[in-house]
């Protein structure tokens, strides 16, 4: 069985300012460095063979946080990255509706789908955990691909998941399921 504990990136300015980020690569702030700090506190007896990113930059730096002080490095999958929301990429909420009405429909006009991301999330996790099929996996990247894995085990998925939040999936024989 491969435990993965699940961790969404520290806060970034975008995050801060509520604009849609998705594949932007912006930094963390002062905040998310914080709280990768934190984090690094928190998950510091806790048991992990592995660290796996979204290789962008905000997730990289707050698997590298907890990483270095377990000696590991971080391996970085592009698999792992947010959700690709094409235009609306850097708007605001408020933006996104006054330029794009057909998104109060539900229209995500030219983003990635919530299936696309499901599966390329679900395709990257399942090779993980057939690298390390014993394994405790610390893997660290952002809320949609987040929340579709764990909307897959049956947990709720629905929901914000807060920056640095840690969620635990446990994978048997190809089987995802939410530990808490």
């Amino acid at each position: 069985m491969t435990t993965f504990l699940l961790v969404r990136h520290g806060e970034t300015d975008w995050n801060f300012e509520r604009r849609v980020q998705g594949q932007a690569d912006r930094p963390l702030n002062d905040t998310g460095r914080a709280q990768a700090s934190a984090l690094a506190d928190e998950l510091e007896s806790e048991p992990i063979d592995v660290v796996y990113s979204s290789d962008l930059v905000r997730a990289h730096e707050t698997a590298r946080t907890v990483a270095e002080r377990k000696g590991l490095p971080v391996i970085a999958l592009p698999e792992l990255r947010e959700k690709h929301f094409g235009s609306w990429e850097g708007l605001t909420e408020e933006d996104v509706l006054a330029r794009f009405p057909e998104a109060r429909r539900g229209h995500w006009g030219d983003a990635e789908t919530n299936e696309e991301v499901t599966s390329r999330v679900l395709a990257a996790l399942q090779r993980i955990a057939e690298t390390h099929p014993h394994g405790r996996v610390l893997v660290v990247s952002h809320g949609g691909p987040l929340r579709a894995l764990l909307r897959h085990c049956g947990a709720d998925g629905t929901g914000p998941i807060g920056n640095c939040h840690v969620a635990r999936i446990e994978s048997l024989e190809g089987n995802l399921r939410a530990v808490d």
